[in-house]
């Protein structure tokens, strides 16, 4: 029995808003439409969402060290607006987003964070996953921010938000 309850419980958890807007009476908040692909990263699907939709449209705004934008970034000031834009707060460096944030289960979902060794003053660089084998990042001077491959390499892969 008890195994169960448990299979319903982790069947129900991802559906735990919508079913406690039906209980109390009140309608259920409906589902955001997306596009078809890998379903965003972190307990909030919807933040993560934005957070890769903040990100993408900074695509061809300048590489600056330290910039947090919303003319110019730098790579963890590109991923910590992005969240911030998203509702969340997370770390400002590449390095504290590493050491502060849940790290990532299972596949990598759009949202996640990659961190990179770096040859740069902080030592680490950071980008976003945003769908299958695509990620966004402000790589460095002389690059402006921009959608690439999936490289491998990175030394961690962190969850904002949370999440499986």
């Amino acid at each position: 029995m008890l195994v169960v309850v448990t299979v319903l419980a982790a069947l129900a958890a991802p559906h735990a808003r919508t079913l406690r807007g039906v209980v109390a009476g009140g309608l259920p908040d409906l589902p955001a439409i997306r596009l078809p692909g890998l379903p965003p990263a972190g307990g909030d699907g919807a933040r993560a969402a934005r957070a890769v939709a903040f990100a993408l449209r900074q695509r061809g705004k300048p590489y600056q060290w330290g910039a947090e934008g919303p003319y110019a970034f730098d790579c963890s000031g590109l991923t910590w607006a992005a969240w911030r834009a998203a509702g969340v707060t997370i770390p400002r460096t590449a390095a504290d987003q590493l050491a502060g944030l849940p790290r990532a289960s299972g596949r990598l979902q759009p949202g996640d964070l990659l961190i990179y060794p770096s040859r740069g003053p902080s030592r680490r660089h950071v980008a976003m996953v945003v769908g299958r084998g695509r990620m966004v990042e402000a790589l460095g001077r002389g690059v402006p921010v921009r959608s690439t491959s999936l490289r491998s390499g990175w030394l961690g892969a962190v969850r904002p938000g949370g999440g499986r």
